[in-house]
């Protein structure tokens, strides 16, 4: 559906096409709501969800977290008989390695906690985890955290199958239409207004990534979500490259690898980097880029480069989502602030969001995910992100 066919109304409006947006869209409409538009501001997943470097987990430090993880790898698993659509689910792992005792300390916890819950992730001696990642040196090294049911997927893929299901149940996605701004009387939402048109609605879901504060503050409502730019490389042909690498992340620096073609797919997170909505690449983090992959996988120190890409992280206070209904607004609805880790919970908090639209009871407690946790000192900081 193009601006130009912008319907009049809507029972919900959904604000971002990411993966966010289309889970959520989809799953109401599997629930049986019938009068879903969802508008974006560009193509679909053209946001933070296609710039992830598409790993999928339940490796986490926080308890919801590792069951959003869990439960979405479960859909990841099953996406093609669900929903017609190949993803290039590569699960090989993901290999967490540690250089310092208080790291494996935490690990140590964190693995406990998600064995708990079912997530069969364990703890690894060095000599194991240079067999699972052949490329890295293990100097320094002191042990390692497995999860081998973790891996990585195609994001535009996973983006193509949640809107053409929920296109086919009647959902109306409305691309190149940005919103910009909302109409709210006696504290409920009665419209969204775009640059094509104004929809009145009863509920609106942000799932705006990035952008999300600002949708908030049309609604009077604190999301303190800040953009934060992460830059992605993929390698020319690596000769040999081992079929079953494991997606690889150097825990102390953030350096990170996992097999992408022929090639890898690398990145890092830069500590000097500064927030804005910067999507250019930069040539600054590159030197210390160089010294994580001298250090610890010395053997791609002289691969070619391809290509590359920058994205947006969305950043909260804590590292952890913004999941819940606005205090004071009535039927805001909002689901952003993944830090990092949204492309993968995305086809459980899709489900998540449907309950909390219907009154439902979700399958985990996102009690504490709600904004309102920053007034309230309710902070949960989320330890496993890079």
């Amino acid at each position: 559906m193009t601006a130009k066919d912008l319907p009049a109304s809507a029972e919900v409006v959904i604000i971002g096409g990411g993966v966010m947006g289309v889970s959520t869209a989809y799953h109401l409409a599997k629930a049986g709501v019938t009068d879903i538009v969802l508008v974006e501001k560009d193509a679909l997943g053209s946001g933070s969800t296609c710039k992830a470097a598409g790993g999928v987990r339940a490796q986490f430090s926080d308890s919801v977290n590792i069951a959003l993880g869990a439960r979405s790898l479960e859909t990841f698993e099953n996406f093609e008989a669900i929903f017609g659509q190949q993803i290039d689910l590569h699960q090989v792992g993901y290999l967490f390695l540690l250089d310092s005792p208080d790291a494996v300390e935490t690990f140590e916890r964190n693995v406990a906690l998600q064995n708990q819950l079912g997530v069969p992730t364990r703890m690894i001696d060095v000599a194991e985890a240079e067999k699972l990642s052949p490329l890295i040196s293990t100097d320094g090294l002191l042990a390692a955290a497995y999860g081998p049911d973790d891996g990585h997927c195609t994001p535009e893929s996973v983006v193509l199958g949640y809107a053409s299901a929920a296109r086919r149940l009647g959902v109306r996605i409305v691309t190149s239409c940005a919103a910009t701004g909302l109409d709210v009387d006696d504290a409920s939402v009665r419209a969204v207004r775009t640059e094509s048109g104004r929809i009145e609605c009863e509920t609106v879901v942000c799932a705006a990534g990035a952008w999300a504060r600002q949708v908030g503050e049309w609604a009077g409502v604190d999301l303190p979500v800040t953009p934060i730019r992460r830059q992605i490389l993929i390698t020319e042909p690596y000769p040999d490259l081992p079929p079953d690498l494991p997606f690889t992340i150097d825990f102390a620096s953030s350096f990170y690898f996992h097999g992408e073609g022929d090639g890898l797919l690398m990145g890092m997170s830069d500590p000097d980097e500064t927030p804005g909505f910067k999507l250019s690449q930069s040539q600054d983090w590159l030197p210390r880029l160089g010294e994580a992959i001298e250090r610890r996988a010395p053997a791609l120190s002289d691969v070619g480069l391809a290509s590359g890409w920058a994205g947006l992280y969305e950043m909260t206070p804590d590292h952890n989502a913004l999941i819940g209904e606005a205090e004071g607004v009535d039927r805001f609805l909002y689901a952003t602030g993944f830090s990092g880790h949204g492309f993968l919970m995305g086809p459980a908090v899709g489900e998540v969001m449907r309950d909390i639209y219907l009154g439902n009871e979700p399958f985990v407690d996102v009690g504490g995910l709600d904004a309102t946790r920053f007034a309230n000192a309710g902070l949960r900081p989320e330890t496993n992100i890079v």
